[in-house]
């Protein structure tokens, strides 16, 4: 059974930085799109972030793209998201998900909350 723990999230000033973190277990990570989901109080999800299963191919929303890096490590079956000039705006739970939005399983989310 695949499983997907986030970690990283944190409270952080306008402008700052954060690094999520996604490990995983349980199916063939080297085989699989990855995606980053995220989804803020009151509103549905969002996808914020794809990559292909070996990393050739990166997708961004235009909401992320120049700020949000996304990539993976396939030796170590882990996920990353590194965010810079964060806003406001970007406070939400934060999924990695197996797929496209994670429809093939995510895990339970790491919460980021940009606050002055």
């Amino acid at each position: 059974q695949a499983q997907l723990v986030e970690s990283g999230g944190d409270l952080v000033q306008p402008g700052g930085s954060l690094r999520l973190s996604c490990a995983t277990s349980g199916f063939f990570f080297t085989g699989y799109y990855m995606s980053w989901v995220r989804q803020a109080p009151g509103k549905g999800p969002e996808w914020i972030s794809g990559i292909s299963n070996d990393g050739s191919r990166i997708w961004y929303a235009d909401s992320v793209k120049g700020r949000f890096t996304i990539s993976r490590d396939n030796a170590k079956n882990s996920l990353y998201l590194e965010m810079r000039n964060l806003r406001n705006e970007d406070t939400a739970l934060y999924y990695c998900g197996i797929g496209p939005g994670g429809a093939d399983g995510r895990g339970q989310g790491t919460q980021v909350t940009v606050s002055s």
